[in-house]
């Protein structure tokens, strides 16, 4: 496995990729994570057709005023595996963006909780919008959150 780099993908690399090979390229490291990424401190740990995880040890820089992780935190990685699920299922040089998601938040998340892992799975992809959901889950297997997203696809 590569070491993890962050930044972006150029678009004429990204257009000679499947969905699939780019987002198998973050899970391994030959491409470079988001700085969101980076500085949230997820990593993309899983890439198959149609179904992606991303995980994160929860620390004290990802809490809200009142002690627990920020709702935005989990916002962002069902947003990631989610829309990276969608990725991973379109042709070569098609690429898509999330139009709307909805999330819930089930129970507190803290650094006590340890890791957490978002996965997203297809629930549908067309031509031109894509549906996926996502559960956020602990070490134990407990359901922490879930969400849906719809996406807008661009065809190669």
């Amino acid at each position: 496995m590569t070491a993890k780099s962050y930044g972006t993908v150029d678009a004429g690399r990204q257009k000679q990729l499947s969905g699939l090979e780019f987002v198998q390229g973050l899970a391994n490291g030959t491409l470079p994570l988001n700085t969101l990424a980076q500085t949230l401190g997820y990593d993309v740990v899983k890439a198959e057709s149609g179904r992606v995880v991303v995980a994160l040890v929860p620390t004290g820089a990802h809490l809200n005023p009142a002690g627990t992780v920020h709702g935005g935190l989990t916002a962002t990685l069902l947003d990631s595996c989610m829309g990276l699920a969608i990725q991973s299922v379109l042709d070569k040089g098609a690429g898509q963006t999330t139009l709307e998601f909805k999330v819930s938040l089930l129970r507190p998340i803290t650094p006590e909780t340890g890791l957490v892992t978002a996965e997203g799975k297809v629930l549908s992809c067309g031509r031109r919008i894509g549906t996926a959901d996502g559960r956020v889950t602990d070490a134990k297997g407990r359901l922490l959150a879930h969400g849906t997203t719809t996406c807008l696809i661009f065809p190669a």
